[in-house]
């Protein structure tokens, strides 16, 4: 529900069905803390922000700003994990929104929809980009979603699958 509200075109046609898009996250928003309402204090939470992830398609584009002041400052869950394999999610800024101290956010920076490496440097780079909205404490690294998000998979194979998972662990160890 989060990916449709950061697309342009999915935003306009809510408002064609006569509803408000920033009335809806903030609907989205109330109905999730009330859910985690009394969660127990050793339960951490986390909620990906999916784009679709069928057979290596996707259904959704646009970057965060549209819903990270409501999401990211609003939502009360310990993690957020982010797509942002390519320039379908946008840029970094609005991770200026994700809250100082424990929130981690998880960025997807590794695709799962081709079995192409990513080059090491140029997804430090990115990480250091996002370090200048978020501390890089509060920054996790991971693929953008699931290799296989369904029984049909995605379009790599399990050794790529395997070379992906060596790569984040790889630069994680870099970074961290």
């Amino acid at each position: 529900m989060w990916a449709y509200l950061c697309s342009d075109a999915q935003r306009q046609q809510v408002r064609e069905r006569g509803e408000d898009p920033d009335a809806l996250a903030r609907i989205y928003a109330r109905v999730l803390n009330q859910a985690l309402e009394g969660k127990p204090a050793d339960l951490t939470v986390g909620l990906h922000v999916c784009r679709g992830n069928f057979r290596s398609t996707w259904i959704s584009e646009g970057g965060y700003e549209p819903v990270a002041e409501v999401l990211f400052g609003g939502v009360n869950v310990d993690a957020f994990f982010l797509e942002y394999d390519n320039d379908r999610s946008g840029d970094f800024a609005p991770l200026r929104f994700i809250r100082p101290g424990h929130q981690q956010v998880v960025l997807g920076l590794i695709t799962t929809k081709n079995g192409e490496l990513e080059n090491p440097q140029g997804v430090k780079a990115r990480l250091a980009e996002a370090a200048q909205y978020v501390p890089l404490e509060q920054i996790c690294l991971s693929p953008q979603c699931g290799f296989a998000s369904t029984e049909e998979g995605n379009a790599l194979s399990e050794d790529q699958q395997w070379q992906k998972v060596r790569l984040v662990t790889s630069i994680a160890a870099d970074v961290w």
